[in-house]
């Protein structure tokens, strides 16, 4: 029941006729065992403008069994179509309505999530509301401008935990009665229950005290390392508290890790949702722990930004997401004892590279983009929105100065605390704070589409000096089917002149920061002075653009990259190396000795293993298909040299064990991985635990070597859900045709799978290698596509129309299908966004193959 569209002028109409005040939502969950529905029975307060009039209440709920408006029973089989309740007749002043329903638990990580752990058979519940499903668990105005107060009465099984935005109550008779919410809005309120294990302490500062609880399967327990989580917590509470000038809006602050979760977390009122893989089983590296810190602490920053004030309209979704995932990266790198003061490395190094492809996509659109519905925003969970935004917001505090920035937001969340907001009202506050004029700078930067490149124009004389020096700014035709104009902005950059010492290693010797706007910017800093060996645009990731480097900086870069002391500028220009690879301006196969020259000296674990996911990438899209096999023998055979070589025990050894199974493809090579499993062989230092055994495991079945028996034998060895969902990966990864025929039909033809296990068998069936057993896909998923978005809700149907598309099959004739597809299926935008997105990724790696193979002639 995926429910009807609200678009923004029917929630500008409602936002004008109703006031809401107050939710009292009762849910009876006591069947939660055993599945099917549950009652919930809404009563809500609200007002009514002058006049009175028409209007509606969103419900998804297969059975709607009482409608009491003021009193009167309406006609629940009249009023209730499809996802709407119709509210005829409303007074002036207040209305109390009454939605008694059966609504339905759901495995598809939206609405109330029911998940079964296969080592308790127990079942365990949560909610996920963003952006349309709090209508999916009781009746509501689902737009995030019509705030309220909610308390929840919810019963449940005997022995059970339930957690919600209030403070947990004690129970009375299975009962549970919280007490009502401050005034938000119904996509952040949520529902957590079921037989959770929980770990509680408390942050307590200058007088205040917050109770703190961490919770997780109790299948989990044994992995939740709860302490590095508090410390985290606190951290993050401490810097935004600080930074923010506001304490913490909320009674308490409960992070809860969920099983089967779509996202990575969610910012519920006191009440996060995380994806519970970040309770980890086996070793990870510290770039693990680095994505989970700053998880962690998005969220927390969103209790304000966000929770604490919220967006008006879904078009602002970007003040959200983009402000969180600044202050996670700020936090990281500034708070006192952080652990990842290298913080703005890993933003370079992974957010920078998602904004940049997603920039260069048909779909590219302005930070601040322009949503008419929920179809919209639901697609809208971007590179944009979170990457791009961010980036610029870094550029705004190196525009306005740091304190200015801070300063403006402080005035902000005072001004418009527990309300709504737009754009305008966050800029208004930092034009008084930082007495810049930031109507100009919005309207480059946030109502623009596409991306800029900076390059250096540098003449010097017969002694090396430097004669001139510029800064070309280009602004590249957008994509075809963007909408919108190449812009020209401006930029806050800095830029480091590095030489080599007399041990090899890059240093920065002199950095020059300066404004750069329009096509050209002179920069007489640099005049007169020593041509150092490497001149770096944008040094220090201040501005949000592609960056090239001169010819001479870049021979330097291509023969030292490893040897710049400072992680940074490294990030940097591995980060220019992939863009100009993924941009045909550099062969896949230079790009791989680029990799293999540097990569040895590469301390930053995240980086190494952002290059592993970036070779094996281009070597499987980008090569020139007469010479993958060659790449992928050299890259494969330095992934063994580089293992063998790691340090016993090291983050590194593990990195290189991993990317070894990916591509492992000789009958010596599948041997090693054969008797690393089963212990015949081993590597000093190298745990093959329950992680590692899986990844091993589903490269041995995609070659062939495991069937059915060996996978069954594995998941005996590990009877979890994470086992599972291993397990489906793997049969689905099987080279033969029953395999993947099973895996299709359990996916696209039926409907039956939990998200979580959809999304396992779906990355099971695409296989790089196995290019010539999924060709008769292609077809067969323009033919099912159109059906399947109708049928499936959001999440489903988008794991399917993303991950099933036919990118593995790089040629004219899928780039030529799916055009008929597209032109004859009368998709809808969202649908249609999607599928032009993945056909963006085609014709990006036929471009970048006829780069490689020119550069082999």
């Amino acid at each position: 029941m995926p429910g009807t569209n609200l678009t923004r002028e029917e929630a500008r109409q409602r936002a004008t006729l109703l006031t809401v005040d107050s939710y009292e939502i009762d849910l009876d969950l006591t069947g939660a065992q055993e599945g099917g529905t549950y009652r919930s029975v809404t009563t809500v307060r609200f007002d009514v403008a002058e006049g009175g009039g028409e209007s509606f209440i969103d419900l998804v709920a297969p059975t709607v069994h009482e409608v009491t408006l003021n009193g009167d029973a309406l006609d629940a089989a009249e009023v209730f179509q499809d996802s709407r309740i119709a509210l005829p007749g409303l007074l002036p002043g207040r209305n109390v309505l009454r939605v008694v329903a059966d609504c339905a638990y759901t495995n598809t990580g939206e609405g109330l999530h029911r998940f079964v752990d296969p080592v308790d058979d127990q079942a365990y519940l949560y909610t996920q509301f963003e952006v349309p499903d709090a209508r999916r668990v009781f009746a509501s105005f689902e737009q995030p401008d019509l705030k309220a107060t909610f308390r929840f009465t919810v019963k449940a099984p005997e022995g059970w935990t339930v957690v919600s935005n209030s403070p947990t109550p004690e129970p009375k008779d299975n009962v549970w009665e919280f007490e009502p919410t401050p005034r938000i809005s119904s996509y952040i309120t949520a529902l957590i229950v079921g037989p959770y294990h929980s770990v509680h302490s408390v942050y307590e500062k200058d007088g205040q005290s917050v109770p703190l609880g961490i919770y997780c399967r109790p299948s989990l327990a044994e992995h939740l390392d709860a302490d590095a989580i508090f410390e985290v917590t606190r951290q993050g509470f401490d810097w935004f508290q600080e930074k923010f000038d506001y304490r913490y809006p909320f009674k308490k602050y409960d992070q809860l890790f969920v099983p089967e979760f779509n996202a990575g977390a969610m910012e519920n009122a006191g009440a996060v949702t995380i994806r519970d893989q970040y309770v980890f089983r086996s070793k990870v590296t510290d770039a693990a722990y680095e994505v989970r810190a700053a998880t962690i602490l998005h969220e927390l920053a969103h209790m304000w930004f966000g929770d604490l004030v919220t967006m008006e309209w879904w078009n602002d979704l970007w003040l959200n997401e983009s402000f969180a995932t600044y202050a996670e990266a700020a936090c990281q790198a500034d708070a006192p004892g952080s652990k990842w003061p290298h913080s703005w490395t890993t933003f370079a190094n992974q957010m920078k590279t998602w904004a940049y492809r997603q920039d260069q996509l048909p779909s590219t659109h302005p930070i601040m983009a322009d949503i008419s519905d929920l179809d919209d925003v639901l697609v809208n969970f971007d590179g944009i929105t979170y990457a791009k935004g961010a980036s610029v917001l870094k550029q705004l505090v190196a525009y306005v100065g740091e304190e200015a920035f801070f300063k403006g937001v402080q005035a902000y969340f005072k001004r418009h605390a527990f309300g709504n907001t737009r754009l305008s009202d966050l800029l208004g506050a930092l034009e008084e704070t930082s007495g810049r004029d930031l109507k100009t700078w919005s309207k480059a930067w946030l109502e623009t589409a596409g991306i800029n490149v900076l390059r250096p124009e540098i003449e010097t004389d017969a002694n090396g000096v430097i004669t001139s020096f510029a800064i070309r700014q280009e602004a590249p035709a957008l994509p075809a089917g963007a909408k919108g104009e190449p812009t020209l902005r401006p930029h806050r950059i800095a830029i480091g002149a590095y030489d080599l010492d007399g041990d090899g290693k890059l240093m920065r010797g002199d950095r020059v920061e300066l404004d750069v706007d329009g096509e050209l910017t002179a920069v007489p800093q640099l005049v007169g002075k020593p041509r150092p060996a490497v001149l770096l645009l944008n040094d220090d990731d201040l501005s949000y653009a592609k960056v090239r480097l001169d010819e001479q900086s870049l021979a330097v870069v291509t023969e030292h990259l490893g040897d710049f002391t400072e992680s940074l500028p490294r990030a940097l220009c591995w980060a220019s190396a992939w863009d100009m690879t993924r941009d045909a301006e550099l062969a896949t196969r230079d790009y791989l000795s680029l990799v293999l020259s540097g990569i040895g000296k590469e301390s930053d674990i995240g980086v190494v293993q952002s290059l592993h996911r970036q070779v094996k990438l281009a070597i499987d899209q980008y090569a020139a298909p007469t010479a993958r096999e060659a790449l992928l023998t050299r890259w494969t055979e330095a992934t063994l040299a580089h293992l063998r070589a790691a340090e016993a025990g090291s983050d590194h050894q593990l990195a290189w064990a991993r990317a070894f199974a990916a591509t492992a493809r000789t009958p010596e090579q599948l041997d090693l991985l054969d008797a690393l499993l089963d212990g015949t062989q081993t590597i000093e230092g190298l745990a093959v635990d329950t992680e590692l055994r899986w990844a091993f495991v589903q490269r041995l079945a995609a070659v062939g070597r495991f069937g059915g028996s060996e996978i069954a034998a594995e998941y005996e060895r590990d009877k979890t859900a994470a086992g599972e969902r291993h397990a489906a990966t793997a049969r689905a990864a099987r080279p033969t045709e029953a395999a993947k025929a099973e895996a299709w039909e359990s996916v696209v033809e039926s409907d039956k799978l939990p998200n979580a296990v959809q999304e396992a068998v779906i990355a099971g069936f695409v296989q790089t290698d196995q290019r010539e057993l999924l060709a008769s896909y292609t077809e067969r998923y323009f033919d099912a596509l159109k059906d399947v978005w109708e049928s499936r809700s959001h999440e489903m149907a988008q794991q399917i129309a993303v991950g099933l598309y036919p990118a593995v099959q790089v040629s004219q004739e899928t780039l030529d299908r799916t055009d008929a597809w597209l032109a004859s299926a009368e998709p809808n935008a969202a649908l249609r966004r999607l599928v032009s997105e993945s056909r963006s990724g085609v014709e990006r790696a036929l471009k970048a193959q006829a780069a490689d193979a020119a550069a082999a002639e």
